[in-house]
């Protein structure tokens, strides 16, 4: 069987931030002896990412001497270039698009922020340099069978012209075996490693993580809720309906003062998986 992590012809490495996506990256530099002038590997901030997770970003760069490209979303819609110096930390791109959208916030059903902030502004750059026809390789692990699923059911989700491809999938990678090769390496992603999750992982309080995972979240570091509870704050103008990440839970306001009195008030929720990857 060929080799998955092997690059042929113009191919986007999509970088997460997540230790799952950081060891693809490495498989892809073992079985290529670096990485190809073909190649590029793409890291989409969202203004929302834990700054452990920019640290981390940055360090897979500098010690296995590798490129990583920064983008972040611009209204246009349009992309801008960054470093780990100059990237957004207080939500921007993701206020940006939410503006963009007429104030109205994603949710759910409507979960336009990781397509538009991360899938839609890596085509942006990519196109911008004159790709038309591109291979994409994403941090899906075999044991996430419905993610693992739904690109198999359609590769080609956002763009015609690109074709994405699970090499950890194939590999059967579990989260096991990447949380044993970061247990060798000599760097990790300083954020807790829960049963191979990182819940502080991606978006900070993102609206798809479990309603308790969330409150936990406020709980150690409070004023994570401050720009969540904004934004809601802000839709309430728009529309009642618009005016919530999620109108089947409480407010991230009064999450913040639930977490402030100690209140646990919910159940075991199971997260909704999100495309943004580990």
């Amino acid at each position: 069987m060929s080799d998955p992590f092997k690059i042929n012809g113009l191919t986007c490495i999509s970088f997460s931030g997540g230790r799952t996506s950081a060891y693809m990256l490495w498989r892809v530099l073992q079985s290529n002896g670096g990485l190809p002038d073909e190649a590029k590997v793409c890291f989409a901030n969202t203004g929302k990412e834990e700054e452990a997770t920019l640290r981390f970003v940055d360090r897979c760069s500098k010690e296995w001497g590798v490129p990583i490209t920064w983008v972040e979303y611009r209204v246009g819609p349009a992309f801008e270039v960054v470093t780990f110096e100059s990237a957004s930390r207080n939500g921007e791109p993701f206020e940006a698009i939410i503006q963009q959208r007429g104030g109205y916030l994603p949710n759910k059903v409507a979960r336009y922020c990781s397509s538009e902030m991360k899938t839609r502004t890596m085509h942006r750059y990519l196109k911008n340099l004159g790709w038309e026809d591109w291979d994409t390789l994403i941090g899906i692990r075999a044991d996430e069978p419905r993610r693992v699923s739904k690109f198999r059911a359609n590769p080609r989700p956002e763009y015609k012209g690109e074709e994405v491809h699970m090499p950890l999938a194939i590999e059967q990678v579990s989260a096991e075996q990447v949380g044993e090769f970061w247990d060798q390496q000599s760097f990790d992603l300083e954020l807790p490693n829960i049963n191979g999750k990182t819940m502080h992982g991606n978006c900070d309080l993102c609206y798809l993580k479990p309603a308790s995972q969330i409150l936990s979240l406020i709980q150690e570091k409070p004023e994570r809720a401050i720009w969540w509870a904004a934004m809601e704050q802000k839709a309430e103008a728009v529309a009642d309906s618009a005016s919530r990440f999620r109108l089947d839970r409480p407010s991230y306001a009064q999450m913040a003062k639930f977490a402030e009195q100690q209140m646990d008030m919910f159940s075991d929720e199971e997260g909704i998986a999100c495309f943004c990857g580990d």
